[in-house]
């Protein structure tokens, strides 16, 4: 029975609930009916029906099972703060940003663009589902406070859930996502803030957030060179920078500058893509260059002349109606029309940017001399 519920992952901390201490009884009746209580980190976690059915699931399996019965209680404090310390370790609640720490694994991509309207969260949310879809563990970052658009384009429609001081993201498509639109009221109300609270809402989303061990992190800069990306420097200095732009030449100078801050920085470019490349013609096998060419390639010569290290051109993806309607809907292109002309540019660049490097150059080893 333990094994069975050991199957069971918690929707939000993606952990069995076997080990988080979920499980607070099994009763097994004479007539086979398996009574399970289970405790809810809070009360009124948005996927407790989730969870109710994944462990009503997972126990009538098993022979023998005539029903099941779930009762759910709620964590106390005590427990919440003893889960606390199980997913933090002996950090306990400290406000730490995980990926800063030595030995962190986690590869952290900063999607950037000059101006708005390139097309860089459509680009952001279509990597991110490529890679999860592969088995990789991912996270995003809506670092875009004021043009917030993230959860929509993944379909996230849950608020996160708080655990004593930490925060659970809602996941979307395996994909751990946060946003500054899921704290605010219903409506499209606008953020009105300043410098300063940007920076401390961009902490909080990577140092309060529960994200676990993360292969690949994402975060969706706004355009531009302004306070968050500047904080995103200060917080995450090894954050890579992917710049996108489109090929039209007054987009590419403007994604030149937003790029060039990394001179300034000292953050590394992974590398430049061009979005809206070309249209690819109904009725014949030509490619319409709506935005004009060689956006993309211009920004990424400028910004190796500029860095004095060759910064490469990741990919151009062609103009795709599905892409936009995607986005719209909550289904990333690359899930739901995988063979599209779009999609299979998106993977491509993922897939090279999910390489890593084999060297072990900056890893702290943990090793000591023998005296």
């Amino acid at each position: 029975m333990t094994a069975a519920l050991g199957t069971v992952i918690d929707p939000e901390i993606r952990r069995p609930i076997t080990d988080l201490d979920m499980v607070k009884s099994i009763d097994i009746a004479p007539d086979g009916v398996v009574r399970v209580g289970i405790f809810l980190t809070v009360a009124g976690c948005p996927l407790k029906d989730t969870i109710r059915r994944d462990v009503t699931n997972a126990v009538a399996k098993l022979d023998g099972v005539a029903g099941v019965q779930i009762e759910l209680d709620v964590m106390s404090t005590e427990q919440r703060k003893q889960l606390q310390t199980k997913l933090r370790g002996d950090r306990g609640p400290e406000k730490e940003i995980p990926f800063n720490q030595p030995g962190s694994l986690t590869r952290v991509f900063a999607v950037a663009s000059g101006k708005g309207g390139v097309g860089k969260s459509s680009v952001t949310v279509n990597l991110a589902a490529t890679m999860a879809s592969t088995g990789m563990k991912v996270g995003i970052v809506d670092a875009d406070i004021y043009g917030h658009s993230i959860p929509r384009m993944l379909g996230a429609a849950e608020r996160p859930t708080k655990v004593e001081d930490m925060i659970m993201p809602p996941v979307a498509h395996d994909i751990k996502v946060i946003s500054v639109g899921m704290f605010k009221p219903e409506g499209n109300t606008p953020v009105v803030w300043r410098g300063p609270m940007l920076d401390r809402a961009l902490h909080q989303f990577l140092a309060d957030v529960y994200w676990g061990d993360l292969d690949v992190l994402l975060l969706d800069l706004p355009p531009g060179t302004g306070d968050i990306a500047i904080s995103v420097a200060q917080r995450l200095p090894t954050a890579e920078i992917l710049v996108v732009t489109t090929p039209q030449m007054a987009a590419a100078e403007v994604a030149e500058r937003a790029g060039s801050i990394a001179a300034q920085t000292h953050q590394q470019i992974a590398g430049v893509i061009e979005n809206m490349a070309w249209l690819p013609c109904p009725h014949c096998d030509e490619r319409i260059a709506v935005f004009g060419e060689g956006g993309g390639q211009t920004v990424a010569d400028a910004l190796t002349r500029t860095l004095g290290a060759r910064v490469p051109l990741l990919g151009q993806v062609p103009i795709d109606l599905r892409l936009r309607e995607g986005g719209d809907e909550g289904k990333p292109l690359v899930l739901t029309e995988p063979d599209s002309p779009a999609a299979a540019e998106l993977r491509k660049i993922a897939s090279g940017l999910s390489k890593r490097s084999t060297s072990l150059k900056g890893l702290q080893l943990g090793l000591s001399p023998n005296r």
